[in-house]
């Protein structure tokens, strides 16, 4: 297939020198057309023991498994166990955010698109057991509503997990045995593990993270908390087996050899905007677990994933058949994945590159509406301004996030578009463009917004 080629050879001769650019220790990705595939591995799985990495090896696909997670709600929908505009209640009886308003009102369908409203990263190990997911919704009733069910989108890792407790309440079994038995099973993926008990039966790549210098080094914590599996703590495969999960949405909802994991209908209706994003450079829409990227007048499919120190990228191309999956374990892999996708979209449906946000010119004049601090669970911002007028953000990451690596940022924003400014200073290898949105009924900004909507705190 000469459009494979072409790619391929681009990818033997920019992947590496992208690798070493962006420092990242090791490469594996996958590229499927119809029946074809090209897959390629580069790099090292540990740079303390220098393991090389091959197409077989597995690395943490991170947030990509919210989508597996989605495909097993919709199995469950699909049978009429379970309708996604019910309250979660009724499911789960005892669920309950701080605010009992939400905590009655939220469905399915909020937790699917990220619009269930309350504060996401709930990062707390509630122990290795099959009750893990059990104890983790329970300790979600302390946790701050940020705004009405449906009113906007806010990424939630929490509500990936009390998805992934429902799935284990209507199928009465643990979420991994669920997971392998509905899912990784049925579609033949012989390189993924759910946790680090069956990683190390493979050749399995280890995080790296970025210190203070600059330097890469192996992280001594290969995975997080169990209760995080459903929204990507710990679940491990090979670029080719994530291809194969990506292949389910070209071949609507069948698997390999035929049998139907999905239907048509299903595969679709995942793939429909549930919700517009805030104009910050990221995708233009959610779907039932999946991102929908904008490009070139065309919607695409895809999600990205994130642990600790290793990265996941997926893409798929419903209308021509192709998919990409591209599994990295530190630097900053991001630039790689993103060159990688637009090579692809270039060779298979003539989309061109993305332009990278450039800035406009210096903060709005009103900036001091964003001045002030703005928190989550996982960090605490400060958006200052000079008396020149430059506006600062000042990140400090607390924690478990902390605890993990996650490094203090600082940078100067500058003007964008309107309410969204641009920072200055790249934050591994993006510039990701930071929102305010909202009023706190003083003329000020409520939300601080990269994806997460971060509320403002009194001073």
């Amino acid at each position: 297939m000469p459009q494979l080629a072409t790619v391929q050879t681009w990818v033997e001769e920019h992947i590496p020198a992208l690798m070493a650019r962006h420092r990242v220790p090791a490469v594996s990705l996958a590229i499927g057309v119809g029946d074809a595939t090209f897959a390629y591995a580069a790099g090292v799985l540990h740079r303390g023991t220098g393991v090389a990495a091959d197409t077989g090896s597995v690395f943490q696909i991170g947030s990509v498994t919210k989508v597996l997670t989605a495909t097993l709600v919709m199995q469950l929908v699909e049978e009429g166990l379970l309708d996604l505009d019910a309250p979660v209640r009724r499911v789960l009886p005892g669920f309950r955010v701080a605010d009992e308003e939400a905590s009655a009102a939220i469905t399915p369908r909020h937790l699917l698109s990220h619009t269930a409203g309350f504060e996401g990263d709930v990062f707390v190990d509630t122990g290795d057991g099959d009750d893990a997911l059990a104890q983790y919704v329970g300790i979600l009733a302390g946790t701050p509503q940020l705004f009405a069910p449906g009113e906007m989108f806010s990424y939630n890792n929490a509500g990936f997990s009390t998805l992934g407790r429902i799935v284990e309440v209507l199928r009465g079994a643990p979420y991994e045995r669920v997971l392998r038995d509905r899912l990784l099973n049925p579609l033949g993926l012989r390189h993924a593990a759910v946790d680090a008990s069956e990683a190390i039966l493979h050749r399995a790549a280890v995080g790296h993270l970025r210190q203070d210098d600059g330097e890469v080094v192996p992280t001594t914590v290969w995975a997080m908390e169990r209760a995080g599996g459903p929204a990507g703590s710990r679940l491990a495969m090979s670029a080719g087996d994530l291809l194969a999960f990506g292949r389910l949405a070209l071949a609507a909802g069948l698997a390999s050899d035929g049998s139907r994991v999905i239907s048509r209908a299903t595969v679709e209706a995942m793939r429909a905007a549930q919700i517009a994003l805030p104009d910050i450079d990221q995708g233009a829409a959610w779907g039932l677990g999946w991102e929908l990227f904008a490009r070139g007048g065309r919607t695409i499919p895809g999600h990205d994933g994130n642990t600790i120190g290793q990265s996941a990228c997926l893409r798929v191309l419903p209308e021509e058949g192709v998919a990409v999956a591209a599994l990295a374990n530190g630097g900053e892999p991001h630039p790689v994945f993103a060159a990688l996708v637009d090579a692809v979209l270039a060779e298979f449906a003539g989309i061109g590159p993305a332009p990278a946000p450039a800035p406009t010119g210096p903060a709005p004049s009103h900036a001091d509406r964003f001045v002030g601090r703005y928190a989550s669970r996982t960090a605490l911002t400060t958006i200052s301004r000079t008396a020149e007028g430059r506006v600062w953000l000042d990140r400090v990451p607390h924690g478990v996030v902390a605890d993990l690596g996650d490094l203090p940022y600082r940078t100067e924003l500058v003007g964008w578009r309107g309410d969204v400014l641009l920072p200055v200073e790249a934050d591994g290898g993006i510039r990701q463009p930071v929102a305010f949105l909202g009023d706190d009924g003083a003329g000020r900004a409520l939300f601080l917004h990269t994806g997460r909507a971060d509320r403002r705190v009194s001073s």
